[in-house]
């Protein structure tokens, strides 16, 4: 049986407006085992990326709490939050974010050699040849393409083996056959490597490959489709 990696108990998240305060996110609960795959979809404004931020210990639920791998994330201050998500999580964004000053190795090998990993370069180099860029090793990002930029980040994910992988608008940037490609990468590595994956996107067809959807609208959950 799987074991429950992620779970949300009525998670809400509050901000001040010049309005007076702003709901972002309503009561929302989860739970993910292990190997899971969940889409949290809607239209921009909806609270996507606040809950993908919530369950990944990014920020802090005005209510409720997640515990990730065992740890309860509210409870936590943020440099123990820090620790847990370089223990157990790992991320790719729409822009990226890779070091302009590192090649493609280097970005690869930064989260390893922060966790003291003294076969960096070598899982870095086998993530990077998984990706399809073996041969990119020494360029810099601005040497390469969209595509291959995400390829990059998306060895860099998986590096130290994350038990949860979360992805926020992965294919966001790119044209429609690049995303395809990425998109695959994505779930091929995914299987692969056990991790759970919390995936926001605005693209259905890339999210019903996911076992798991919900649909947010201003904040609730409106739609919730379970296998």
């Amino acid at each position: 049986m799987s074991s429950c990696i992620l779970t949300a108990r009525n998670l809400s998240k509050v901000v001040p407006s010049a309005e007076g305060e702003l709901s972002i996110l309503h009561a929302l609960s989860l739970d993910l085992n292990a190997g899971d795959s969940l889409a949290i979809v809607g239209s921009s404004g909806s609270g996507k990326s606040t809950l993908l931020g919530l369950l990944a210990g990014l920020d802090l639920p005005s209510t409720g709490n997640v515990e990730l791998a065992g740890n309860n994330l509210r409870e936590m201050d943020e440099d123990q939050r820090a620790r847990v998500r370089a223990e157990h999580a790992g991320f790719v964004f729409q822009s990226f974010q890779l070091l302009d000053s590192l090649n493609a190795l280097e970005n690869v090998m930064l989260p390893l050699e922060l966790e003291g990993h003294r076969d960096a370069r070598e899982r870095a180099r086998g993530l990077l040849e998984r990706v399809g860029l073996g041969h990119r090793l020494t360029h810099y990002p601005r040497q390469l393409s969209g595509g291959e930029q995400q390829r990059v980040a998306i060895a860099r994910a998986f590096a130290a083996e994350p038990d949860v992988l979360f992805a926020d608008e992965p294919t966001g940037n790119l044209d429609s056959h690049t995303s395809q490609r990425i998109s695959d990468l994505l779930f091929e590595l995914n299987q692969e490597r056990g991790a759970t994956l919390v995936l926001v996107t605005h693209d259905e067809r890339l999210a019903h490959r996911c076992q798991r959807l919900i649909r947010l609208e201003g904040g609730h959950l409106i739609d919730a489709v379970e296998p």
